[in-house]
């Protein structure tokens, strides 16, 4: 497994929390503001800068106002693949 930061599955991560935010109608500075954090906080995490850990995950996701499993279900490999 790779330790970098830049996957295919990373990627696609970035891309569903960034279209989680747009389509509840939420700016980056918006979403930072509910988390406490500067927007580079989340202009970091969307840009692929860095990563999130599953708590810091589970706050973005309630700060967007989205369930968190659904994005992780669409991210699990299937068996064998």
């Amino acid at each position: 497994m790779s330790k970098t930061i830049h996957t295919e599955r990373h990627k696609r991560l970035r891309e569903l929390l960034k279209a989680r935010r747009t389509a509840a109608g939420l700016t980056q500075t918006v979403v930072a503001e509910r988390l406490g954090k500067p927007p580079s906080y989340v202009a970091k995490y969307e840009g692929g800068d860095r990563r999130l850990d599953v708590l810091e995950y589970l706050d973005v996701a309630a700060a967007i106002g989205f369930d968190p499993c659904s994005v992780i279900r669409s991210l699990q490999r299937k068996p064998g693949a």
